[in-house]
């Protein structure tokens, strides 16, 4: 998939075009993409040049986006740089500039909510009433009742429950990062860990003890099975605020430094104070139990992985 931003963009050709912020790709964001072979998006997020203070965690990264993105079997993603002079373009200049002049546009797909333009004065019944390309207005998703969203995704995450999560994304929810130095104390318990800062601009799952699958191409070939805790180490007094901890089950080696990927499928508990050391490796134990056994379900893709 070639991406590109708006001032780059080939002009010589008509597109059917996708148009939303699309933040984690969910399955919502899905069908509004299906049939597209261009997809035209929005960075930084548009709400955190005209809102700031209402900023939302994000789902995924530029990067991410586009790897979900390219997954769905589109040519080309267009990326808006979003700031305050773009946010002042009226509904139409929006239309006339970039829709139709920058992108030949013959078709424009949106979700019912989509709004565009100065004051979001845009909507899709404007965008239908242009003769110059067919519009696609698409509904919201719903799945048993609720409304797939990205606002109602991040408070699942909030929740811990990243399963569901998951199956309303389409894929893992995913963090990624360098690894960073620790205080070692996962190592001195017998389950050395590689250690996460948290993204303050992006969405993490609660507090609590997760099964993943983790991935470090410069230190392993394939994803690994990872027994992930999120919190503050209660049972210890580190006075570190929020950590990412992840035991890489049958890893032996060196990760500082290295980029390590973490695709979330269960959580397995929550965080707890526990008596004394031993009691903590008896459960780390049988979280990494567990965790085998989730990541080696048929399902993940990954069976014998451990």
């Amino acid at each position: 998939m070639k991406v590109t931003s708006l001032p780059d963009v080939e002009r010589a050709r008509a597109r059917s075009v996708a148009v939303g912020t699309f933040d984690g790709v969910h399955l919502g964001h899905r069908e509004v993409i299906a049939g597209a072979d261009s997809v035209l998006t929005f960075e930084p997020h548009p709400v955190s040049v005209v809102a700031p203070q209402h900023t939302p965690k994000l789902l995924t990264t530029l990067a991410r986006k586009a790897e979900l993105i390219a997954s769905l079997g589109v040519a080309e993603l267009i990326v808006i740089p979003f700031d305050a002079e773009f946010a002042r373009r009226c509904a139409q200049e929006f239309i006339d500039d970039v829709l139709v002049g920058a992108l030949g546009a013959r078709q424009v797909a949106v979700g019912e909510n989509f709004r565009f333009g100065h004051r979001a004065q845009g909507d899709p019944a404007l965008l239908s009433a242009d003769t110059r390309f067919r519009t696609v207005v698409h509904p919201l998703l719903e799945i048993d009742g609720e409304v797939v969203s990205s606002s109602h995704i991040r408070g699942l995450l909030l929740a811990g429950e990243v399963a569901e999560a998951d199956r309303l994304l389409g894929a893992p929810f995913q963090l990624q990062g360098l690894v960073a130095y620790g205080d070692e104390r996962g190592r001195e318990l017998g389950f050395p860990t590689a250690n996460l800062v948290p993204d303050e601009a992006l969405a993490c799952p609660g507090h609590g003890v997760y099964a993943c699958l983790a991935s470090s191409p410069a230190a392993f070939a394939r994803p690994l099975p990872a027994a992930v805790s999120i919190g503050v180490r209660p049972t210890f007094d580190t006075g570190r605020g929020e950590l990412i901890e992840a035991y890489v089950l049958d890893f032996h080696g060196d990760l500082y430094d290295q980029p390590l990927r973490l695709d979330f499928l269960a959580r397995l508990r929550g965080e707890r104070r526990f008596d004394s050391a031993d009691a903590l490796v008896e459960q780390m134990h049988r979280d990494v139990q567990r965790t085998r056994e989730i990541a080696a379900r048929p399902e993940r893709g990954v069976a014998g992985a451990a």
